[in-house]
């Protein structure tokens, strides 16, 4: 007897689906759940690396950040260290500035300390010449300023005798030299400002100058209408020049007078042009007082020759023995 055929044991590939099917579905969720991890840790991975970006980016920012704020730094503490640079640079230029100053004044202290340690600066022979060369420079200075030509002779001889009391044959040239000036000075005579000015009081006191010939012309006998008309009108040459009437010839003559002080003037204070223009116009007055006449030509001459005269010393040699003094007392120190 045959046993009755159960229809799923007997079928093994209807029993072999389901399970197919089934591991099929599992792979597939094996495959999801795979997949999913990886995208949840691929995502969350980049997530951290997101995180990490930032987290440099922020921590260079920062650095970058220090980085300018030291540099900053490091300029400012450079300028600083410039600053005292600089300062330092001008201390050191003050600093040695007061040396050289300081090495200035020890030269000059060690100068002085060797001059007054000079037996011949401050002895008998030094005196002599601080007198010699101060007697020569007042001698030179009243001729030139004060023209006291006397006063200048004298300051010299007694130059030329202290000088005489120096044994050092070293200034033997110099005695020589201070009695050439001496006779030079000696030579000159008057001084030409004084001559100038007495000259011109001798020529002020002694001026005569002839009056005119219409006095003389007066005298005879004047046509009858001079006679008439002689108290209302008064006639004479159109060319002449000469002064006639007692008041003219009395500006004319205080005219003269007037010049010849201001010629005085001038050459007391040496000055040659004012004191030709005077002399000048002196001529001029000269000329309106009297006609042309041998005393006339006289008193022109004499007006010529004080304007031609100097006013000033010309002496070549003046102050040669005071150069020669100052060189040898350099050269001696």
């Amino acid at each position: 007897m045959n046993d009755p055929i159960d229809p799923v044991s007997t079928s093994p590939s209807t029993a072999a689906a389901p399970r197919r099917g089934s591991s099929a579905w599992l792979w597939l969720l094996l495959a999801l759940l795979v997949a999913a991890g990886g995208g949840w840790f691929g995502w969350r991975e980049w997530q951290q690396r997101e995180v990490r970006e930032r987290e440099q980016a922020a921590d260079g920012a920062q650095r970058l950040e220090a980085l300018e704020q030291r540099v900053d730094t490091l300029r400012t503490n450079q300028d600083a260290q410039n600053r005292r640079i600089v300062q330092a640079d001008s201390t050191n230029r003050v600093l040695r500035d007061e040396l050289h100053g300081i090495g200035q004044r020890a030269a000059l202290i060690e100068d002085s300390v060797s001059k007054l340690a000079d037996p011949n600066r401050h002895g008998a022979q030094a005196m002599r010449l601080d007198e010699t060369e101060l007697l020569l420079t007042l001698g030179q200075q009243r001729l030139q300023i004060a023209g006291d030509l006397e006063g200048a002779r004298r300051a010299y001889l007694l130059a030329g005798g202290v000088l005489d009391g120096i044994d050092d044959p070293a200034y033997l040239s110099l005695r020589q030299t201070l009695l050439q000036e001496t006779a030079a000075l000696k030579e000159l005579g008057i001084e030409p400002r004084m001559q100038a000015m007495a000259k011109l009081d001798a020529l002020a006191q002694g001026l005569s100058l002839p009056e005119d010939t219409a006095k003389t012309v007066a005298a005879e006998p004047s046509p009858w209408w001079r006679r008439a008309f002689g108290t209302l009108i008064e006639t004479q040459p159109v060319n002449r020049t000469v002064a006639s009437h007692p008041a003219d010839r009395a500006a004319a003559l205080a005219g003269l007078q007037l010049e010849i002080s201001l010629a005085r003037a001038a050459a007391e204070r040496r000055d040659a042009a004012g004191y030709k223009v005077a002399l000048k116009r002196a001529e001029h007055w000269v000329q309106r007082l009297s006609p042309p006449s041998p005393a006339q030509d006289q008193q022109l001459a004499r007006l010529r020759e004080l304007a031609a005269m100097p006013l000033s010393l010309t002496v070549p040699t003046l102050g040669t023995t005071l150069q020669q003094l100052r060189q040898l007392r350099t050269a001696a120190h």
